[in-house]
């Protein structure tokens, strides 16, 4: 499988979404778009996590991936083009992946790790089916699985935040505990300690991706202790993370709080009256990953079978100069070309 870059993902705006229910997309709704041609070329979707594809985060990284190979191909947002169905609760991933199978899409991608066990039935029952799984591994011919060296990523924001706290305290606040999460907890404070094993590490987890009041009663909790940063890698519960630090700044400009985003470019949720509050982001390429697989699967290469590892030697994970210092930067380069030489190991656990 091929790696590029992803950075240029990062300015795609999210377009306009057409959700397709369990059962099918709401009545009186245009699901018929086409694609320029009169004939069907090649269609792909994606069975959303928990949090959907304005999540600002994951799920929203995969979308605008799939948009820009849309729009890179020529094709239309419908059945004959790319679409995606969004999940609300773990309960429809077999629903919303046997749909996406019915609607005879060449190329089914799931995003999350949550949705491991409801494809892999789904694919032992559709053997002539592609599926693509981001963030596992399943060990079938007919699945590519995709996983990102979170850890390597989330080690850098924990040196970012160490560079620039004032309270020697900061925060993590993840979704839900698992092999994944676990990757960004345990890399953030290996960064953290790295720079200055003094500073304390707050840690949190809502157990959700997709319960912003609750990311923001967490973060008020995290912030009211002390901390002046607050990493989060919990989707769309990492709203409530920004909303709270935005009151915050509003009520009192004068304590300086940061938010760190995840997965994408988060800077637009850290704007509020006075300036922006996003530190910085980490990065991960979904929408890359998502565009190369579906340009070789069209070309008659699907990576059946097959697993990719991405991390920061491929440039498939990183973090943004976002409001870092010059100092911070430098720390951070620094940092990162010794991972990539090999001279640091990433915990994966915390």
């Amino acid at each position: 499988m091929k790696s590029r870059n992803f950075k240029s993902l990062l300015t795609l705006g999210l377009l306009s979404s057409l959700t397709l229910a369990a059962c099918g997309a709401d009545e009186g709704s245009d699901t018929a778009s086409t694609s320029s041609g009169s004939e069907k070329d090649y269609s792909i979707v994606m069975v959303t996590d928990v949090g959907g594809v304005d999540d600002k985060s994951f799920n929203q990284s995969a979308w605008e991936g799939m948009q820009a190979w849309g729009e890179e191909q020529g094709l239309e947002e419908g059945p004959e083009g790319y679409s995606y169905i969004q999940s609300d609760e773990d309960s429809q991933f077999v629903t919303n992946l046997n749909t996406a199978v019915n609607n005879n899409f060449d190329l089914i991608y799931g995003i999350g790790y949550k949705l491991q066990p409801a494809m892999t039935d789904v694919a032992t029952q559709n053997p002539d089916q592609n599926f693509v799984i981001i963030d596992e591994m399943i060990e079938a011919d007919n699945v590519a699985s995709v996983l990102f060296k979170d850890h390597e990523a989330a080690f850098l924001a924990g040196v970012a935040a160490a560079e620039t706290t004032e309270k020697d305290h900061v925060g993590f606040i993840g979704g839900q505990e698992s092999a994944v999460i676990d990757r960004f907890e345990a890399g953030f404070v290996a960064g953290v300690t790295a720079v200055n094993p003094d500073i304390k590490v707050d840690v949190e987890y809502a157990g959700s991706f997709g319960d912003a009041a609750l990311g923001k009663q967490l973060a008020a909790a995290m912030y009211s202790s002390g901390a002046d940063i607050i990493y989060h890698a919990s989707g769309d519960t990492g709203n409530g993370v920004f909303s709270e630090a935005i009151d915050r700044m509003n009520a009192n400009p004068d304590e300086q709080l940061w938010v760190i985003g995840v997965d994408r470019d988060q800077t637009a949720e850290g704007e509020y009256d006075g300036g922006n509050l996003t530190l910085t982001s980490t990065l991960k390429g979904v929408g890359q990953a998502v565009q190369d697989i579906a340009n070789a699967s069209m070309e008659g290469n699907f990576p059946g079978g097959e697993v990719s590892n991405f991390g920061l030697a491929e440039d498939s994970v990183g973090i943004t100069e976002g409001a870092l210092s010059e100092e911070a930067i430098k720390t951070v380069e620094d940092y990162k070309q010794q991972i990539i030489d090999g001279d640091i190991t990433v915990p994966e656990k915390p």
